[in-house]
């Protein structure tokens, strides 16, 4: 297997990961009805782009999977979205962006990255080492409130 790699977004790939977000959502059942009742409501913003706040996973130039950060507020960054093309989900993808977010929260000197997660996610961030903090209500259903203490290198 060849390896993934991992590297900034560009501006020119943000519909395209939109779309990659989009099918990701709609394979879990529980995003599918929102997201059919919401049509437009996947945005990847071009600012978060541009700022270097979104990672894409890559393997033979082909886009896998991407991560998207909002920026640190008092030591603390927060993965807004983790999302992996379905024909490679449990292939690794997720768990290599999560520790390249890592990485990255180490390189800033950030202590602690939080996600709020859907409940079918929970399984997957609690083996990444994150723990749940608590229910948030979210848009659409309630989700998991979920940190990770980044130890210092």
């Amino acid at each position: 297997m060849l390896s993934i790699q991992i590297r900034l977004a560009t501006v020119s790939e943000k519909f395209g990961l939109e779309a990659l977000q989009l099918r990701a959502s709609l394979e879990n059942e529980g995003d599918r009805p929102h997201l059919l009742a919401n049509p437009g409501i996947i945005d990847l913003p071009v600012q978060q782009i541009q700022d270097g706040h979104v990672f894409v996973a890559e393997r033979n130039s082909s886009i896998l999977g991407f991560a998207a950060l909002l920026c640190p507020e008092s030591g603390c960054i927060e993965l807004d979205g983790l999302f992996v093309e379905p024909e490679h989900w449990r292939q690794g993808v997720g768990r290599a962006l999560v520790d390249h977010v890592i990485s990255h929260c180490k390189l800033v000197q950030t202590g602690k990255l939080m996600v709020v997660a859907n409940t079918h996610a929970k399984d997957f961030y609690l083996s990444m080492g994150f723990e749940i903090e608590g229910i948030v209500e979210t848009k659409f259903d309630p989700a998991l409130a979920m940190t990770l203490i980044i130890a210092r290198s």
